[in-house]
């Protein structure tokens, strides 16, 4: 068995926790988190133990893998301790919101060998990944035109905001990633548009809440993502993918699939309430498809240079919003 450490105990952290618990290749065994009494309360829900100081957990005699779900601006810092201990670690996105930084983070990592993996988990939604299994198996023929969509159901926080880097580096970047991972190739330019609709607040910290990113392939296909924080109907994901000679399309999922008939009308039951109904099956899959990797000694299905090029895109993306103008993405770190 694989014995873990989870750093961060907040929501996502729980999550987590619930997962490394359930999953019977893994041995859970400390839990971290600046706020002890959180990293109390998830240790006592599933039998771990609490690290009371960093050395605790990258400690390889202790644990053989870290899972990272702390504040963002730990990531990178986290990743190297866990490279220098010789410890595989599973971390959230972003390694890090400074381009550059990621980059240097991922050297760093590389160097020392250990096997790391971002946690890019819509790759695991079942739909999607058949999906991108019929575009590479030639199904629908030359990739041409693709949509993906992002959408809702409520505008975060402004506190949550302010730190999140933007809709681009926050929520689209997911869809960056799926972009890439289905297409099978790397955007060389991008265009954004976007407004503050929901909530023109937000236009306060630089950001906006509806966006439309168009990318274009090195094959000339055209990828299409619109975004929305807030929708009136639920959360809306879906991807449609028009090629050469079909279409294939990951639809959006309703809560359930009973229809009532009667009185001429019939009644459905409508979209998940929010994007953690949706998708939360899938951070369970990544887990467990990152623990494969480590117990057959194979590459993790969702490598940090894959985040790190999601994030260039990203970053790109934040230009082109900012700018008004079609943005080339630099993914070596040429520009500047």
């Amino acid at each position: 068995m694989q014995r873990f450490a989870l750093l961060g105990a907040g929501f996502i952290g729980a999550v987590h926790a619930g997962n490394l618990a359930a999953n019977p290749d893994i041995a859970f065994e400390l839990v971290y988190d600046a706020a002890v009494e959180r990293a109390t309360t998830i240790a006592k829900t599933h039998g771990a133990s609490v690290a009371r100081s960093i050395d605790e957990v990258f400690d390889p005699a202790a644990v053989d893998a870290v899972l990272i779900a702390s504040s963002t601006d730990t990531h990178a810092q986290y990743l190297r301790l866990a490279a220098d201990a010789g410890i595989a670690a599973f971390v959230e996105k972003p390694i890090d919101l400074d381009l550059p930084a990621a980059r240097g983070t991922i050297a760093h990592v590389e160097d020392r060998g250990i096997t790391a993996m971002v946690d890019f988990n819509r790759r695991f939604d079942r739909d999607h990944a058949e999906l991108r299994r019929l575009i590479q198996a030639d199904e629908v023929g030359k990739v041409e035109l693709v949509q993906l969509t992002s959408r809702g159901p409520a505008s975060p926080p402004l506190d949550y905001v302010k730190v999140s880097g933007g809709q681009m580096r926050d929520q689209t970047v997911h869809f960056f990633d799926l972009a890439r991972w289905i297409c099978g190739e790397d955007p060389v330019e991008v265009f954004v548009a976007g407004s503050a609709l929901a909530d023109p607040r937000i236009t306060e910290f630089g950001d906006v809440d509806t966006s439309v990113a168009t990318l274009r392939m090195p094959s000339g296909a055209l990828v299409q993502i619109d975004s929305v924080r807030r929708t009136g109907y639920g959360y809306d994901e879906r991807i449609e993918v028009m090629g050469a000679t079909g279409l294939a399309e990951s639809r959006r999922q309703p809560s359930g699939n009973v229809v009532r008939y009667g009185g001429g009308h019939a009644v459905a039951d409508g979209l998940h309430a929010g994007w953690f109904e949706r998708v939360r099956p899938t951070y369970a899959s990544a887990l467990a498809g990152f623990v494969d990797a480590l117990e057959n000694g194979a590459p993790p299905p969702v490598t940090l240079d894959d985040g790190l090029k999601a994030q260039a895109i990203a970053e790109a993306a934040t230009l082109s919003l900012r700018s008004g103008r079609p943005q080339a993405v630099d993914y070596r770190g040429d520009a500047g």
